[in-house]
């Protein structure tokens, strides 16, 4: 099984259903691909490290999943460039160590949350 983190980046017009919406059909878009949805989190709106289609702010949203097939992550990118809501994204390839670590992390925090700033 191989790991996978991938990013995508909302039009900050849309409304909270409308994100909803999007990032629903996203993680059903992994189950119809086999893959094995580990989190999902929206990160909501956050201004952009540089403008993208003449926006300022974005909404960002994380995907972690696994999966045994090598063509899981061109299928979900192509899916991405369809979808007119997503300006960006990006997705890579963790190791399962990496995720491990992050969780332990994430237990150990202060629960503040991802941090301001940054972009893709």
């Amino acid at each position: 099984m191989a790991f996978y983190e991938s990013i995508f980046i909302l039009r900050a017009s849309l409304t909270d259903e409308e994100a909803s919406a999007v990032m629903e059909k996203m993680q059903k878009a992994l189950e119809k691909f086999e893959a094995t949805l580990v989190k999902a989190e929206n990160w909501g709106k956050k201004k952009l490290a540089y403008e993208i289609d003449h926006q300022r702010r974005g909404a960002y949203v994380l995907l972690q999943f696994e999966s045994a097939q090598g063509n899981v992550v061109s299928e979900l990118e192509r899916l991405y460039r369809l979808e007119d809501s997503i300006i960006k994204f990006l997705t890579v390839r963790v190791e399962e160590e990496s995720l491990q670590m992050a969780a332990a992390g994430k237990a150990e925090s202060t629960g503040k949350g991802v941090p301001e700033g940054g972009g893709i």
